[in-house]
């Protein structure tokens, strides 16, 4: 009812009966002695107590499916969650790596041939990856539907659980006739002359400002391309714009010759990536913790945390 703005609607997500559904939550209101949900029409919104109540009733309903998987002898799961530009390279190597026993930095290869494994293994737990866009995998986190999220450090505090499990090379790309290509190396000042495509402006902005020392984009006219960097990627290409990407996400794209790299004159730091986790995953762990070592292996750019000092982890 929380996620889904109403007891109707989460009857119907459910597969249940509203009247079923009401008469629950009046059960479980009683045994509180608090009311949780207050209903108007057709929405609902959660009391102070159904707010404070909210994450313990999510650790409850992941407690019961792992209950029930142990019962059934059925493996535990991991739910995965990646940024698109990591998953477009990156993180399907990891996945693959673990999935044939890799263990991490001393068995994994280097940087895009893929990592090197001990052979066939099978993971403990059953992985499922959901692929989106930082704001939805925080969300989807928060509200307890993915154990491990992947995502591009962009100076914001992470709370709970994490790591930076490896480094990636940041990228100023065009299509090769855009006039900032013949321009080499371009002044940061000349970036306000011309549209600046973003997926996620605040999260594009973070990056410049932690990565190159101060906004590049103030001022700047910035063209939203929400949802996918397939779209992204060829508006790019067409001229429409320049972009602010990791390597991997474009690294086709400039072998190909449809985008070029545009180089500043102020100098891009390689960006974090972060592995963020929920506590007490229980026979999940095991996983996790592989996974974790796997992705360290696979470090695309394993110079940058030697050079930075040992990444962050808490």
């Amino acid at each position: 009812m929380a996620e889904h703005g109403g007891i109707s609607a989460a009857a119907q997500r459910l597969g249940y009966a509203q009247s079923s559904v009401s008469a629950q939550l009046k059960r479980l209101e009683a045994a509180l002695g608090v009311a949780v949900l207050v209903c108007g029409g057709t929405d609902a919104t959660l009391t102070e107590a159904g707010e404070r109540l909210l994450p313990y009733a999510r650790e409850a309903l992941e407690l019961e499916d792992r209950m029930r998987r142990a019962v059934l002898g059925d493996r535990p799961r991991l739910r995965i969650g990646a940024q698109e530009s990591l998953a477009h390279v990156w993180m399907p190597e990891v996945l693959a790596a673990l999935e044939y026993g890799a263990t991490g930095s001393g068995t994994t290869g280097t940087r895009r041939t893929g990592p090197r494994t001990t052979g066939p293994a099978t993971s403990v737990a059953d992985t499922t990856l959901t692929v989106a866009n930082r704001t939805t995998l925080e969300q989807s986190f928060v509200a307890g539907e993915l154990d491990l999220v992947f995502h591009y450090d962009n100076g914001a505090r992470t709370l709970g659980p994490h790591a930076v499990v490896g480094h990636d090379r940041t990228v100023l790309v065009a299509a090769p006739g855009h006039p900032l290509t013949r321009q080499e190396p371009v002044a940061p000042h000349r970036l306000l002359e011309y549209d600046f495509l973003v997926a996620e402006p605040g999260r594009t902005t973070e990056m410049l400002v932690d990565h190159v020392g101060r906004d590049l984009l103030e001022g700047a006219q910035l063209a939203m391309v929400q949802g996918s960097l397939s779209a992204l990627l060829k508006l790019t290409g067409y001229g429409h714009g320049v972009s602010l990407l990791p390597e991997p996400a474009v690294a086709r794209e400039l072998e190909a010759g449809e985008l070029v790299e545009v180089r500043l004159t102020e100098h891009i730091r390689p960006v974090g990536i972060v592995a963020q986790w929920r506590p007490r995953l229980g026979p999940s762990e095991h996983t996790l913790r592989a996974l974790l070592d796997v992705a360290r292996g696979a470090d695309p750019q394993p110079e940058a945390t030697r050079d930075g000092g040992p990444a962050r982890a808490s």
